[in-house]
Protein backbone atom coordinates (compact mmCIF):
# COMPACT_ATOMS: atom_id res chain seq x y z
CA UNK A 1 0.00 0.00 0.00
CA UNK A 2 1.68 3.49 -1.01
CA UNK A 3 1.58 5.95 2.06
CA UNK A 4 1.70 9.89 0.84
CA UNK A 5 0.93 12.96 2.21
CA UNK A 6 -0.91 14.63 -0.22
CA UNK A 7 -0.47 18.43 -0.41
CA UNK A 8 -3.17 21.16 -0.54
CA UNK A 9 -2.86 21.92 -4.44
CA UNK A 10 -3.40 18.34 -5.49
CA UNK A 11 -6.83 18.05 -3.82
CA UNK A 12 -7.85 21.29 -5.46
CA UNK A 13 -6.86 20.53 -8.59
CA UNK A 14 -8.65 17.20 -8.17
CA UNK A 15 -11.72 19.11 -7.62
CA UNK A 16 -11.53 21.62 -10.11
CA UNK A 17 -10.37 19.45 -12.92
CA UNK A 18 -12.26 16.12 -12.43
CA UNK A 19 -10.48 14.33 -15.72
CA UNK A 20 -7.01 15.92 -14.73
CA UNK A 21 -4.56 14.10 -13.00
CA UNK A 22 -4.77 14.63 -9.51
CA UNK A 23 -8.15 14.12 -9.89
CA UNK A 24 -7.41 10.26 -11.22
CA UNK A 25 -5.41 10.14 -7.83
CA UNK A 26 -8.22 10.91 -5.86
CA UNK A 27 -10.15 8.49 -7.41
CA UNK A 28 -7.40 6.04 -6.04
CA UNK A 29 -7.48 6.75 -3.15
CA UNK A 30 -11.78 6.67 -3.05
CA UNK A 31 -10.91 3.24 -4.68
CA UNK A 32 -8.57 2.31 -1.49
CA UNK A 33 -5.66 2.22 -3.56
CA UNK A 34 -2.79 4.30 -1.55
CA UNK A 35 -3.57 5.86 1.94
CA UNK A 36 -2.91 9.55 2.71
CA UNK A 37 -1.47 10.45 5.64
CA UNK A 38 -2.19 13.87 7.77
CA UNK A 39 -1.72 15.77 10.54
CA UNK A 40 -4.36 17.62 12.63
CA UNK A 41 -2.74 20.77 10.76
CA UNK A 42 -2.36 19.26 7.42
CA UNK A 43 -6.46 19.11 7.68
CA UNK A 44 -6.89 22.64 9.36
CA UNK A 45 -5.18 24.17 5.70
CA UNK A 46 -7.00 21.65 3.96
CA UNK A 47 -10.20 22.93 5.25
CA UNK A 48 -9.41 26.10 5.17
CA UNK A 49 -8.45 26.05 1.44
CA UNK A 50 -10.28 23.63 -0.13
CA UNK A 51 -14.05 25.55 1.48
CA UNK A 52 -12.72 29.18 -0.36
CA UNK A 53 -15.36 30.46 -1.89
CA UNK A 54 -13.20 31.69 -4.89
CA UNK A 55 -12.78 27.77 -5.51
CA UNK A 56 -16.66 27.32 -6.05
CA UNK A 57 -16.33 23.72 -4.98
CA UNK A 58 -20.00 22.26 -3.71
CA UNK A 59 -19.99 21.82 0.37
CA UNK A 60 -21.81 18.19 0.00
CA UNK A 61 -18.66 17.34 -2.29
CA UNK A 62 -15.77 18.59 0.30
CA UNK A 63 -18.21 17.16 3.38
CA UNK A 64 -17.66 13.84 1.51
CA UNK A 65 -13.75 14.06 0.81
CA UNK A 66 -13.25 15.21 4.33
CA UNK A 67 -14.99 12.22 5.58
CA UNK A 68 -13.34 9.97 3.36
CA UNK A 69 -10.01 11.15 4.63
CA UNK A 70 -11.06 10.85 8.40
CA UNK A 71 -12.32 7.41 7.35
CA UNK A 72 -9.50 5.56 5.33
CA UNK A 73 -6.81 8.38 5.37
CA UNK A 74 -4.11 7.87 8.20
CA UNK A 75 -4.01 11.13 11.00
CA UNK A 76 -0.14 10.90 12.38
CA UNK A 77 1.22 12.76 15.00
CA UNK A 78 4.74 14.33 12.95
CA UNK A 79 7.85 14.84 14.74
CA UNK A 80 8.71 18.18 15.52
CA UNK A 81 10.15 19.88 12.67
CA UNK A 82 13.61 22.21 12.36
CA UNK A 83 13.12 23.34 8.86
CA UNK A 84 15.49 25.55 6.63
CA UNK A 85 13.89 28.48 5.66
CA UNK A 86 11.17 27.28 3.34
CA UNK A 87 9.90 29.22 -0.02
CA UNK A 88 6.48 28.67 1.90
CA UNK A 89 6.51 28.43 5.66
CA UNK A 90 2.94 27.22 5.32
CA UNK A 91 4.42 23.80 3.80
CA UNK A 92 6.42 22.94 7.17
CA UNK A 93 3.65 20.33 8.06
CA UNK A 94 3.86 18.52 4.92
CA UNK A 95 7.59 18.25 5.57
CA UNK A 96 7.27 17.27 8.83
CA UNK A 97 4.56 14.88 8.18
CA UNK A 98 6.44 13.51 5.13
CA UNK A 99 9.88 13.12 7.38
CA UNK A 100 7.94 11.24 10.21
CA UNK A 101 6.30 9.13 8.04
CA UNK A 102 9.29 8.56 5.64
CA UNK A 103 7.20 8.84 2.60
CA UNK A 104 6.98 11.03 0.05
CA UNK A 105 4.75 14.51 -0.48
CA UNK A 106 2.71 14.71 -3.91
CA UNK A 107 2.39 18.21 -5.14
CA UNK A 108 2.23 20.45 -7.90
CA UNK A 109 4.56 22.68 -6.67
CA UNK A 110 7.97 21.45 -6.18
CA UNK A 111 9.29 24.25 -5.27
CA UNK A 112 8.38 24.53 -2.09
CA UNK A 113 9.76 21.47 -0.81
CA UNK A 114 13.76 22.22 -1.23
CA UNK A 115 16.15 19.28 -1.19
CA UNK A 116 17.17 20.00 1.84
CA UNK A 117 13.92 19.40 2.99
CA UNK A 118 14.91 16.05 3.79
CA UNK A 119 11.29 14.80 1.76
CA UNK A 120 10.86 13.24 -0.89
CA UNK A 121 8.69 15.02 -3.59
CA UNK A 122 6.73 13.75 -6.35
CA UNK A 123 4.25 14.92 -9.10
CA UNK A 124 0.54 13.53 -8.93
CA UNK A 125 1.78 12.19 -11.94
CA UNK A 126 4.43 10.14 -10.43
CA UNK A 127 2.57 8.64 -7.82
CA UNK A 128 0.08 7.19 -10.50
CA UNK A 129 2.69 5.66 -12.12
CA UNK A 130 3.84 4.00 -8.33
CA UNK A 131 0.48 3.12 -7.96
CA UNK A 132 -0.08 1.20 -11.26
CA UNK A 133 3.42 -0.15 -11.47
CA UNK A 134 3.52 -2.13 -8.28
Amino acid sequence: MLLAVVDTNVWVSAHLAPDGTPAKLLNAFADGLFVPLYTPEIEIEYRAVLYRPKFAIGREELDLFMALLAETGRLIDPLRLDAPSLPDPDDAPFIAAARTAACPIVTGNTRHFPPESGAEVISPAVCLARLFTR
